[in-house]
């Protein structure tokens, strides 16, 4: 009979999430969301995972880390549960993620030069504006005194999800 050695040995839940630096919660969210396999059970109900799961969890990690969303791993590493490998759409996806990054980075470039033309014209209004009296700095904003080239709004992003008004 083979000797079982300790990377063999089945993990528990809390070891699991000490182990990955993640909750217990986190690890149970997971399971549902089908990016850890089930995990076997005690007689008495607790959770165990196969020496594997470290691994899965610090992919799951690190791909949420670039960006990669929770629905977007689960589609990724069910087919390659079911022997499909999702390499060319993990590329793909992760130059789609690029692509938006590229684009917040330009817009966050925009505004910061909008907000140091703001300031620099709130200053002015400041020094000229007796102490204690209104600048009108706000409304400033809205006058068509200051050149904002602001970027322009984008929506809610999809996982935060609007209330309808009852």
């Amino acid at each position: 009979m083979r000797k079982t050695t300790d990377a063999a040995r089945p993990i528990g839940i809390g070891q699991l999430a000490r182990d990955c630096g993640v909750s217990p919660d986190t690890l149970r969210h997971y399971e549902r969301l089908k990016l850890l396999r089930p995990a076997g059970r005690t007689p008495s109900g607790y959770r165990f995972y196969a020496p594997e799961a470290i691994a899965r969890v610090r992919i799951v990690q690190a791909a949420l880390s670039l960006g990669f969303t929770l629905a977007e791993l689960s589609r990724l590493l069910g087919m390659r549960d079911a022997g499909q490998p999702p390499c060319h759409a993990v590329r793909a996806l992760a130059a789609e993620k690029l692509t938006e990054l590229e684009r917040r980075l330009k817009d966050i470039v925009r505004l910061r030069a909008s907000l140091r033309a703001v300031l620099k014209s709130w200053d002015v209004r400041l020094q000229s504006a007796p102490a204690g009296a209104r600048a009108g700095l706000l409304d400033a904003l809205v006058s068509g005194d200051l050149d904002l080239n602001l970027p322009p709004r984008t929506s809610m992003p999809k996982r935060i999800k609007r209330r309808s008004p009852k």
